[in-house]
């Protein structure tokens, strides 16, 4: 998802975006969403929230952040 779609998404929520870096808009909006706050802290490849809409993203970007 790209950081448009992530804005307009955060804005339904009421978060104002302002300089957040992608990781923690998706972090606000999870802990809108009533989720854990746990956007690329999937570094092992694991996670258990099966249900979670930012799953692709979120091991895509942990990747990024253990590389």
């Amino acid at each position: 998802m790209n950081m448009q779609e992530i804005r307009a998404i955060a804005k339904t929520y009421g978060i104002k975006t302002g300089k957040l870096t992608k990781m923690k808009l998706v972090q606000a909006i999870q802990l809108e969403e009533g989720n854990f706050d746990c956007f690329a802290t999937a570094c092992s490849g694991e996670c258990d929230q099966t249900n979670c809409s930012w799953r692709k993203d979120c091991f895509a970007a942990a990747k990024k952040m253990v590389a």
